[in-house]
């Protein structure tokens, strides 16, 4: 069974935000995660508007 992890940011940008996302995303995928990005914030989560991170 695949490990999965969603990350999900809500409000607008904030410094830093792009390179923290980055960083998690490959230290889960070394750690054999699969990444789910959310679109739109909750309304992604909400929606299941999703983007595979791993790739």
């Amino acid at each position: 069974m695949a490990k999965k992890i969603g990350i999900l940011t809500s409000g607008g940008d904030a410094p830093g935000l792009n390179p923290v996302i980055a960083g998690f995303t490959r230290t889960a995928i070394k750690n054999g995660y699969e990444v789910i990005g959310f679109q739109d914030g909750w309304k992604g989560l909400i929606e299941g508007l999703t983007e595979d991170l791993s790739l």
